[in-house]
C-alpha cells in the first residue's frame, strides 16, 4: 500500500509539472506574437496563406494546454477524444508551415536578421521534428510517462516563433536562429532536471526527445552550408523576387517601420 501510495503522489507531481509548463509554453506563444502586434511589428494585413496557418498554429497550442489541464483534472476520456483532434491537427500544421516558409522565401521577405536559406531549412525542419515526436508520442500514448514527454519535446520544438519575438533577435545577429533554439533546448533539461529531483533519475524519453531536437539544429547548420542548401534555395526561389536575395547574407534592417512579414 505505500508503494502504491508513493506512486500516485509520484504520477501528480508528473502530471503538474506538466500542467504548469504548458501554462509557461502557451504563455510564452501568446506573449510573443502579442508584444510584436502591440509595438507596430506585426499586422493583420497579411496574406490569407498566413491568417490559416496562424489558426491552425495556436489551435495546437490550445489542444497541447488543453490536453495537460484535462489530464490534470483526471478528464481522461475528454483526453482521449480531444487527442484524436490533436493528431489529425498535424497535417494543417506541416502543410502550413512549409507553404508560409516558401511563400516569405519566394517573396524575399525572411526576417532580416535571419539568413535566408537558413529560414528556407530550419523553419520546415522544425516543423518536421515537431511531427514526428508528436506522432512517437502518440503511438507511445499507452506509455503515459514516454507519451507526456515526447509530446512536451515535440510542444518545445514550435517555441521559435514565440521566443523569436520575445528575444531580441537583431542584436543576437549572426546567431539569432542557433540562439533562439538554444533556449527552446532548455526545455527539455528543466524536464530532466524535474525527473531528478522528483525521482532521483531521468527518464530516457527525454534523451529521445532531446536528441531530436539536437539532431535538427545539427542538420539546419548542415544544410545551410552545404551545396544541397544552395540548390534548394534556387530552386525554391526560381522565377520569384526571392531569387535576387543572396541565400546567405543578411539583408538590412528596414528602412520604416519593422514588420515581422507573418
Amino acid at each position: 500500500m505505500a508503494t502504491l501510495a508513493v506512486g500516485q503522489g509520484e504520477a501528480r507531481d508528473d502530471g503538474r509539472f506538466f500542467a504548469i509548463t504548458a501554462v509557461v509554453m502557451a504563455a510564452i506563444m501568446v506573449a510573443g506574437f502579442a508584444t510584436q502586434l502591440s509595438m507596430g511589428r506585426s499586422t493583420f494585413a497579411a496574406p490569407p496563406l498566413v491568417h490559416a496557418h496562424a489558426i491552425i498554429f495556436f489551435g495546437w497550442v490550445f489542444i497541447y494546454l488543453t490536453q495537460n489541464v484535462l489530464v490534470a483534472r483526471d478528464a481522461m476520456t475528454l483526453h482521449r477524444r480531444l487527442g484524436w483532434i490533436g493528431a489529425g491537427w498535424i497535417v494543417p500544421m506541416v502543410v502550413l508551415g512549409f507553404g508560409v516558409t516558401l511563400a516569405m522565401v519566394r517573396r524575399g521577405q525572411a526576417p532580416f536578421f535571419f539568413r535566408p536559406l537558413q529560414f528556407l531549412v530550419f523553419d520546415p525542419l522544425t516543423v518536421l521534428t515537431f511531427a514526428g515526436l508528436t506522432i512517437a508520442a502518440i503511438a507511445l500514448r499507452g506509455q503515459t510517462r514516454w507519451h507526456r514527454r515526447l509530446h512536451f519535446c515535440g510542444m518545445a520544438t514550435l517555441l521559435g516563433p514565440g521566443l523569436g519575438r520575445l528575444l531580441p533577435g537583431p542584436l543576437l545577429q549572426p546567431y539569432a536562429w542557433e540562439a533562439i533554439f538554444a533556449v527552446s533546448l532548455l526545455f527539455p533539461l528543466i524536464g530532466m532536471a524535474a525527473d531528478l529531483r522528483r525521482e532521483g533519475r531521468v527518464h530516457p524519453a527525454w534523451g529521445w526527445g532531446f536528441g531530436a531536437m539536437l539532431a535538427c539544429l545539427v542538420l539546419v547548420e548542415a544544410i545551410t552550408y552545404s551545396p544541397v542548401g544552395t540548390s534548394l534555395y534556387n530552386a525554391v526561389t526560381a522565377g520569384s523576387p526571392g531569387a535576387s536575395v543572396p541565400p546567405l547574407a543578411f539583408a538590412p534592417p528596414p528602412d520604416g517601420p519593422l514588420v515581422t512579414g507573418r
